[in-house]
């Protein structure tokens, strides 16, 4: 049982060095999972039995194991799957993630990734407080049990909303990866994943870049959404995921369309003043990749939150 265990999450960690070391990451960022991979292959108990009795704190006192790392084999525990590994790997898919919360099927995680935008259950979580999806959900006992499931999930995975705004990175050093993204994306510098969203013939389109600024390692690429598809923004949005050792989380980069910034590259969501979440517009088809989408109103920068 132990050795089914340790081997699976081991396989996991070995599979995120090879991407990484093939997507040209930092090789002390690829030997750190390599090691931790080790470490967890040669555990003489379940890893899982170590989380159950001593937490985070017991995964951490393991060899090679930080916080990052702890809390990546803590995810494959407890959800089977690590949206870092499916990133990299090219099969990240917000419905499906939107669609595990209890009270939201396929068809509403659509909509609201579609019609509202929402990629990740942070932007669902403040959608949510905020009273945007009102109308949508009501204010009933579904209402109140998606708040709870995401208190209970968020509280989990990530660290709590304050500490998590404190330790985001300055808006400068967010412009400077996203500006050596697009830089080497556009000298074909960076390797190319095959995104299997609006990409059936699973053409290697999408440049991914990982880069560090002090102790914060970086992941950049272009989004991959049905909005940007179909505003033609794929090249142009630039998703980028930080971790600095509590948890991963992320932010967009856009181009400014209107204001005193028109033109800029701002960060979404942290914008002077921005403006509330837009009511839905209606639900665009993604357009193939390399297809020119027809003309439409550009969007301004709405609050995702970075």
């Amino acid at each position: 049982m132990a050795d089914s265990i340790n081997d699976d999450i081991a396989a996991r960690l070995d599979e995120l060095a090879q991407l990484l070391a093939v997507q040209g990451a930092d090789v002390y960022r690829v030997r750190a999972y390599e090691r931790a991979a080790d470490t967890v292959r040669h555990l003489p108990a379940p890893v899982s039995e170590i989380l159950a009795g001593r937490g985070l704190p017991g995964l951490q006192a393991l060899p090679g194991i930080g916080e990052s790392l702890a809390r990546a084999i803590r995810d494959l525990l407890a959800h089977g799957r690590l949206a870092m590994l499916e990133r990299l790997r090219g099969e990240s898919d917000p419905v499906k993630l939107l669609a595990s919360v209890p009270g939201i099927g396929r068809v509403l995680a659509d909509r609201l990734h579609h019609d509202f935008g929402i990629e990740t259950l942070e932007e669902l979580e403040a959608a949510v407080h905020e009273g945007h999806l009102s109308r949508l959900l009501g204010h009933g006992k579904r209402l109140g049990a998606i708040r709870d499931s995401l208190a209970h999930r968020l509280a989990r995975v990530k660290p709590p909303v304050a500490d998590a705004r404190d330790a985001r990175p300055p808006i400068e050093e967010i412009l400077d990866v996203d500006r050596e993204y697009r830089e080497r994306a556009k000298a074909g510098e960076l390797v190319k994943i095959a995104p299997r969203r609006f990409n059936p013939a699973r053409v290697a389109w999408l440049p991914i870049l990982h880069t560090q600024r002090g102790a914060r390692q970086y992941t950049a690429l272009f989004s991959n959404t049905a909005r940007a598809h179909s505003l033609g923004r794929t090249d142009d949005w630039v998703v980028i995921y930080w971790d600095d050792g509590r948890g991963e989380r992320q932010c967009t980069v856009i181009t400014a369309e209107r204001g005193p910034l028109k033109g800029r590259r701002i960060v979404r969501g942290r914008d002077v003043n921005p403006p509330a979440l837009p009511r839905p517009a209606p639900p665009a088809a993604p357009v193939e990749r390399g297809a020119r989408p027809a003309d439409r109103d550009r969007p301004g920068a709405r609050t995702s939150g970075a």
